[in-house]
């Protein structure tokens, strides 16, 4: 990947977290959740960030005593590593535990756009 991309992707992510953190300051869980999610699609071409994701939404399932979510975010944060490692990543999943971990969904156009070459 393009060292250009990779810069790219560090800050629509750091946006994204800042989005989120935000929301959830404001009692906006749902639009939390909604960065989080775009958020997700994005890092999980890349191991750590993929990896980071998961411990954000973890982070906000505890906060939210959402234990069902909160379960999700562990078994995901088990596959993770290995599906990066393996190249087995379902492509657009958003990474919320009501969608299963191995089903490919379609990127928005606008996280194409950040995605860039990365897709092809």
């Amino acid at each position: 990947m393009a060292n250009g991309t990779h810069v790219g992707i560090a800050a629509f992510l750091a946006e994204e977290y800042r989005a989120a953190s935000l929301a959830e300051a404001s009692g906006r869980v749902e639009r939390a959740w909604h960065h989080l999610e775009r958020a997700h699609i994005v890092a999980q071409i890349l191991l750590w960030p993929h990896c980071q994701s998961h411990w954000r939404m973890l982070g906000l399932a505890l906060r939210q005593r959402d234990w069902r979510e909160a379960t999700g975010q562990i078994a995901r944060l088990t596959l993770a590593p290995l599906g990066n490692l393996t190249g087995r990543l379902p492509v657009g999943n958003t990474g919320r535990s009501d969608v299963s971990a191995f089903v490919c969904m379609e990127i928005p156009s606008d996280l194409r756009e950040v995605l860039g070459s990365t897709l092809d």
